[in-house]
């Protein structure tokens, strides 16, 4: 366990927010930190999933989300709601429980924005955060009263994007 936790923030509109997550995990592997990554609005796959088995069961990434993207209007709005809430669920859980160092909220923020989670709820769990783990939540668009609480935030600003010249996402780069 770590002697003192901190709570951190990846934001903004650029590319980045869940790869520095991962390269926190990944550095905290190195360290023999366990981390858990909870994903909220992700069920489609992405090469981290494979990536994590090679780290000896230090990082542990769990899906909350739809095979479907969410969209603003969704017809499949419940289906969303009802996985935000059961990742809300897992997070009291984890930080109930000292398996983990490091904790990661993967597009929390993001939820928050389509309404699966609110502020009060993310301030909760800033709250209750035990002294001694790390707590890193990522997402575009943090609202200013969690940049407040937050210890460190680093926001990603897009310059220039490849996907404005058509390119899709690339297996291992993107997803």
């Amino acid at each position: 366990m770590l002697k003192k936790g901190y709570v951190q923030i990846y934001t903004g509109d650029g590319k980045g927010k869940t790869t520095a997550a991962l390269g926190l995990a990944l550095r905290a592997s190195g360290a023999g930190l366990k981390t858990i990554v909870i994903q909220f609005m992700k069920g489609q796959y992405y090469s981290e999933l494979d990536a994590v088995k090679n780290l000896k069961g230090l990082v542990k990434i769990e899906q909350y989300g739809s095979k479907k993207f969410c969209e603003p209007g969704d017809k499949d709005y419940a289906e969303h709601y009802t996985l935000g809430r059961e990742a809300l669920k897992r997070v009291h859980e984890v930080l109930d429980d000292d398996e983990y160092s490091v904790i990661i909220l993967d597009e929390i923020i993001t939820a928050l924005i389509f309404n699966l989670v609110t502020v009060y709820e993310i301030k909760d769990i800033i709250n209750n955060k035990p002294a001694d783990r790390e707590l890193i939540l990522t997402g575009r668009r943090a609202p200013q009263e969690l940049i407040d609480m937050a210890d460190l935030v680093t926001e990603m600003k897009e310059i220039k994007h490849y996907y404005q010249k058509g390119v899709d996402a690339r297996n291992g780069i993107e997803n």
